[in-house]
């Protein structure tokens, strides 16, 4: 039996096709939205941590690559960037999976996951082009050792966070940053739901995923654009803070 799951995202953003496509196409763009991800620049390269294959590379215009399982799954990510007035670009992002056999409870997990994730981390790569496009960044991730599947774990962190239950995105708040060199730091919410939780500092967007929602660790995902950050002391202070649940 033959299913197949899609998912797509259109939007405009504050860039041109060249640094959409340096955003998306580049390891180190990668680092400002989404996690590390290095791609050798040719149809045929390899694409690390998501072990894919470059099938399309036409800069600054379409970029895809696949990843498969033998002969049972397939998965293509595709990019396709547009030109448009004022040096800003159309982005029409999509992912389409084929799986062969038995759909599951498992398939299902990982397409809703699929789909939900998608338009958040697509969300961060229009926070990172509008407010750090073109900085270096620092990728930060820290997850607890244990999948939950108790939405109470998300919650105690959203007020750890500072965030009050009728919260919106659009608000400001005080974000107590772990570590030496951390603080308080003013921050904006850019993106709230269920899920997810996303904050943009001056020099961050600090990510926060709901593992809950499919039996997951909670963990978080951060960008850090600051010249001085120390990714092993921050990766460091972020673990401690995200495992101390008595805090």
């Amino acid at each position: 039996m033959t299913r197949e799951f899609e998912v797509r995202k259109e939007q405009d953003l504050p860039a041109t096709p060249e640094q959409v496509w340096a955003a998306v196409a580049t390891g180190g763009g990668n680092l400002g939205w989404l996690y590390p991800m290095e791609v050798e620049p040719r149809v045929g390269g390899k694409v690390t941590r998501s072990d894919s294959t470059v099938v399309v590379w036409e800069p600054p215009s379409h970029f895809a690559v696949r990843a498969t399982l033998g002969d049972e799954f397939s998965n293509t990510l595709s990019y396709r960037i547009e030109p448009v007035d004022g040096g800003t670009s159309h982005l029409q992002m999509g992912i389409h999976w084929v799986h062969e056999g038995v759909w599951d409870e498992v398939w299902d997990t990982k397409a809703d996951a699929a789909e939900k994730h998608v338009h958040f981390y697509q969300h961060g790569l229009a926070e990172y082009l509008r407010h750090f496009g073109g900085r270096p960044a620092v990728y930060v991730k820290a997850q607890r050792p244990e999948p939950t599947t108790d939405p109470a774990d998300f919650a105690a962190l959203r007020r750890r966070l500072g965030l009050a239950d009728d919260a919106a995105v659009g608000d400001r708040i005080e974000l107590h940053v772990p570590g030496p060199d951390g603080g308080p730091e003013a921050v904006v919410v850019d993106w709230l739901s269920p899920d997810f939780v996303g904050l943009r500092g001056p020099d961050a967007l600090y990510r926060f995923f709901n593992g809950s929602t499919w039996n997951w660790p909670l963990w978080l995902g951060h960008h850090l654009f600051a010249e001085d950050t120390d990714e092993q002391a921050a990766v460091k202070a972020w673990t401690a803070w995200l495992n101390d649940t008595q805090a």
